[in-house]
């Protein structure tokens, strides 16, 4: 540790505690080092491409196998104590043939992953390969409905048996033009094939199953429909698997200039369980870094208010997992930055004086409250929290410095030209 980020650090602190008290930046020091978000395979993985964003000079090391993802991941979370599971795509990650799932194959990336101190995260059936063009529990064909069904059976096994029974839905379901299908048969044969998969899932797995998040964005692939376009519509096929449903909040997906957290705020009051891919978008997809910017300090705040984030009722928390992938930058790097941009986020959240708050907003001083809102979730810089939390788990307190000086980017390459 060098001694210019020892006295970042601790002038920083010092600086916090003199604007917000030593109470609230020790609660957000201990908040900021319990955060834990998900790592997704395809994040570190060679075969995620296909040209402009999705290729360049930081794809060298990229990880090629399962074996390799968990030693990426793994370095990840002995860098920052903050990524301990992995999601997989059924048919990239744990299938001989790409065609369907293979238990003898998700028992083997399970003995992986533990070896790197990492466990299986939420399983994702791959409902977007060849035969999906006209949908995937939408097609038009029973075959095609039936293999993604079967398929999604499988997730639900391994969900269950090998991981924390986080099951993850998203459905590339759509049209291009208006008359193309019908919208009415296009959602009643997703709601009905989801229906088939939870009546044919055994109750023994239902019962490990803790959650099955339904993801929703605006568009993809579809430009005139996508069959799950809200969270509305995610919710209510979600309610199809009970009390384990779920909504799944991609970031990236949305309409220029929502108001996420507004959504977060009315998914919480409904009781709705949730979760997050987070990531950054600049035109109208989710695969850059995440920036911890005012946007996401804002959606922190909800979901603190909301007790869905540390509670101590491990059910009524929501689920976090990145979902990002540039190939133009190194990978993990990228993931490095995007955990610290969440652990800003959190720790600035985390300093909001919610009783000062509350007096402004009794008073309707508007300007008050929006000012005194901003002092922590967008004037202030919690780098320094960031960076003692790490310090005190043993840790280098910049993972990204840290990377660079274990020449593990440079071995990667080399190993896997």
């Amino acid at each position: 540790m060098s001694n210019n980020l020892d006295e970042i650090r601790i002038k920083g602190l010092e600086y916090l505690k003199s604007d917000f008290g030593d109470e609230a930046v020790e609660k957000s020091i201990e908040y900021t080092e319990k955060f834990i978000v998900e790592v997704p395979g395809w994040q570190v993985w060679e075969g995620f491409g296909g040209g402009g964003r999705f290729e360049g000079g930081g794809t060298g090391g990229a990880a090629r196998n399962t074996e390799e993802i968990a030693e990426d991941v793994g370095l990840i979370h002995k860098l920052t104590n903050s990524t301990p599971t992995v999601g997989l795509h059924i048919l990239w990650f744990l299938s001989k043939d790409g065609a369907a799932g293979d238990f003898e194959v998700a028992l083997r990336v399970k003995e992986e992953f533990e070896k790197n101190n990492l466990k299986i995260g939420s399983v994702s059936p791959t409902y977007f390969v060849g035969d999906s063009e006209d949908g995937s529990f939408t097609s038009q064909n029973i075959l095609v409905r039936k293999n993604y069904i079967e398929q999604t059976l499988f997730g639900a096994k391994v969900a269950a048996e090998l991981s924390d029974g986080l099951l993850t839905l998203w459905f590339p379901d759509g049209t291009n033009y208006p008359g193309q299908r019908e919208l009415k048969d296009k959602i009643g044969l997703l709601r009905d094939s989801i229906i088939e998969v939870w009546e044919k899932v055994p109750e023994d797995q239902k019962g490990k199953l803790k959650r099955i998040l339904v993801e929703y964005k605006v568009f993809e692939p579809g430009t005139y429909s996508t069959t799950i376009p809200d969270w509305a519509t995610a919710r209510e096929l979600s309610r199809l698997f009970g009390e384990k449903g779920g909504v799944l909040v991609d970031l990236g997906h949305h309409h220029h200039s929502t108001n996420i957290e507004q959504i977060v705020a009315n998914m919480i009051a409904f009781d709705i369980r949730g979760g997050f891919h987070f990531n950054t978008r600049y035109a109208a997809d989710d695969d850059h870094s995440v920036q911890a910017d005012y946007m996401m300090a804002k959606i922190f705040h909800e979901l603190l208010r909301g007790d869905v984030i540390y509670n101590a009722e491990p059910s009524k928390n929501w689920v976090f997992a990145l979902d990002q992938m540039a190939r133009a930058e190194q990978r993990i790097p990228s993931i490095l930055k995007s955990v610290d941009a969440l652990k800003r986020s959190i720790a600035k959240a985390v300093l909001v004086d919610m009783s000062e708050l509350s007096e402004l907003q009794k008073a309707k001083d508007i300007i008050g409250s929006n000012v005194e809102f901003e002092r922590a979730l967008l004037n202030t810089d919690t780098s320094p929290i960031v960076m003692e939390a790490y310090r005190r788990q043993g840790l280098h307190p910049v993972p990204l410095i840290a990377y660079a000086e274990s020449g593990y980017q440079q071995k990667i390459e080399k190993k896997r030209a």
